[in-house]
């Protein structure tokens, strides 16, 4: 700064000096500006801003090229910019940001199924919540809740509308920030929750590298009760003899078979029909407040949508007598088949199975196998508490499968055409159009 503009400075705000100073003798004009130029530094912002006005509002002009400003003036100007933008971009390169999968168990009550639907709010699903709990968690970008790809996230199988899950797993790279899994369910409604977190391979995919999916179905067994012959209410109680005729025909699905007429829009020539079942069985019965209950398991390589569902809708279609056995072995073939599809109410994603990569990298030294066996407490006391309890009380309160057993009549299980399309379209009505197994 010149000496002109010095003084200028100086004149301008001398109405916070002493008047009297100016005048001291012996003082040279030289000594009375650095002075007051000294005043004028120790001046708060706002004293300074009002006496810049005086100098006839002339800018001020920058220091001769090639010499550079007083060296407090430089660090005042860096130490404001770090306070106020660097620190967040320091603590955010800390942080490792790894590749990890999370085991997910959740009660599918009131969620219109596990995949997000990027910009509609009007059906609620479980990813909303999860990538909500990411972000207020700390553990991913803001905008990789809305950019889901940015953070390489995948599911291992999408489950329908009110289905529910104890041993789902998502993978995708996050902040390994202290205390993680705490810190994601304190942003969680109760009914979800991680019980598990390992880290995985860079290219890890947990869609493509799952071998195999493990559902069970939770149901009243006055389901399998004869229309004709048996009681159709809770006082029913399921005998050996329909257990074991029930097992023979879960049975009849094992292997690879096309499943065209058990998903929608599926033609019978398209490859992607055939599946492979590995096993399907009723399990044995028991007895939750007053009504018995029975759960069927079954293991696939991968499942369509409505897929399980329509499985076992058949099944019990069958051993209600409203069609013959050797409509399951016909529904494989290419004419098109009438079949009815159970509520997703008991529908429940049990286990995720990797197989291939437990063998290629679980004993590696630098990776853990995906079994889970050290989370199987949490996950049979989340069933406890969440999904047994709101399967039970809802069908109870709901009676799902009592209406769904009444549509049972107006499917025609002869049809070859083109199906029973009434019976169809209550299915669907049903479900809103936006579900799979």
């Amino acid at each position: 700064m010149r000496l002109e503009e010095m003084l200028k400075l100086s004149l301008s705000v001398s109405k916070f000096a002493r008047p009297q100073f100016l005048c001291v003798p012996g003082w040279s004009d030289k000594s009375k500006s650095s002075c007051l130029l000294r005043m004028t530094c120790r001046m708060s912002e706002e004293q300074c801003l009002k006496a810049l006005p005086a100098m006839g509002n002339e800018p001020l002009k920058r220091g001769v090229e090639g010499k550079s400003e007083p060296a407090e003036n430089r660090k005042g100007v860096k130490r404001f910019k770090a306070n106020a933008e660097e620190p967040d971009k320091e603590e955010q390169k800390k942080l490792p940001k790894r590749k990890v999968v999370l085991l997910m168990a959740y009660s599918g009550k009131g969620y219109h199924g596990m995949q997000r639907n990027v910009g509609s709010s009007q059906f609620k699903t479980i990813e909303d919540d999860l990538v909500h709990a990411l972000v207020k968690s700390g553990c991913i970008p803001e905008n990789h809740g809305t950019e889901m790809k940015k953070m390489s996230f995948q599911r291992c199988a999408r489950t329908d509308k009110g289905v529910s899950a104890a041993g789902q797993v998502v993978s995708l790279k996050l902040w390994l920030i202290d205390d993680v899994m705490e810190k994601i369910n304190g942003q969680l409604p109760a009914q979800i929750r991680i019980l598990g977190l390992k880290r995985v391979t860079g290219g890890f995919n947990s869609k493509n590298k799952c071998d195999a999916r493990t559902y069970s179905y939770m149901l009243p067994t006055f389901a399998f009760a004869h229309k004709d012959n048996d009681k159709q209410d809770q006082g029913y109680r399921l005998n050996k003899e329909t257990l074991e005729r029930a097992n023979v025909l879960f049975s009849c699905y094992k292997g690879t078979h096309n499943f065209h007429n058990f998903t929608s829009q599926k033609a019978a020539q398209d490859p992607s029909a055939k599946r492979y079942i590995m096993e399907m069985y009723l399990e044995e019965p028991f007895t939750r407040q007053g009504m018995e209950f029975a759960v069927i398991k079954v293991k696939g390589q991968s499942f369509m949508m409505h897929q399980i569902r329509k499985m076992i809708g058949l099944v019990i279609a069958v051993l209600k007598g409203y069609t013959a056995d050797s409509i399951i072995e016909r529904s494989w073939g290419e004419e098109k088949v009438d079949i009815p599809k159970a509520p997703g109410l008991g529908l429940v994603l049990e286990r995720v199975h990797f197989e291939k990569y437990n063998m290629r990298f679980g004993s590696d030294g630098l990776h853990e196998p995906l079994d889970w066996v050290e989370e199987e407490d949490r996950i049979a006391a989340f069933k406890e508490e969440h999904i047994y309890p709101t399967i039970i009380q809802t069908e109870i309160e709901e009676k799902s499968m009592v209406n769904w057993l009444g549509t049972l009549p107006i499917h025609d299980f002869e049809a070859t055409a083109s199906g029973n399309q009434s019976a169809k379209a209550q299915d669907d009505e049903e479900d809103g159009n936006n579900d799979s197994d």
